[in-house]
């Protein structure tokens, strides 16, 4: 039962990341299967709500895209248990010392039941790392 019901509201904030490394292989598959990582788990007992994902490179990065999956808590491997929920494209980056590197927001606002998750993966490989952070909560 969620700690709170009319309306609903998150119990405490939950913020998840994963760096997808930099060299790490294309994946261009659009069904969620391949290597993926997983940015966001959904709280195992109510649930969590993800308002959104923040993308940023850390590094020097070649344009590519960035895929949003919501997994059902199944294998990955099974493509019925995913499903491409957003895709971003993600510009040539390089990073210094005198400027910022952009950071891109993907905006979700989405209640995930129990053991759903959320996986992404970048479609070209890119020589430094991305870090994306699920910014949400738990009910």
């Amino acid at each position: 039962m969620p700690a709170n019901t009319d309306p609903i509201y998150t119990r405490k904030p939950d913020n998840q990341w994963v760096t997808i490394p930099g060299g790490t292989a294309a994946n261009t598959a659009v069904d969620g299967t391949g290597t993926v990582f997983t940015a966001y788990a959904a709280d195992a007992t109510n649930g969590s709500f993800l308002q959104r994902l923040r993308v940023k490179a850390a590094a020097v990065s070649a344009a590519t895209v960035l895929r949003v999956f919501l997994n059902n808590g199944g294998s990955n491997a099974t493509p019925e248990n995913n499903v491409l929920i957003d895709e971003i494209a993600l510009p040539a980056i390089t990073g210094s010392n005198t400027s910022s590197v952009q950071v891109f927001d993907v905006t979700l606002n989405l209640g995930l039941t129990p053991g759903h998750k959320i996986n992404v993966c970048l479609a070209t490989s890119v020589t430094g790392p991305v870090n994306i952070t699920g910014i949400g909560g738990c009910y």
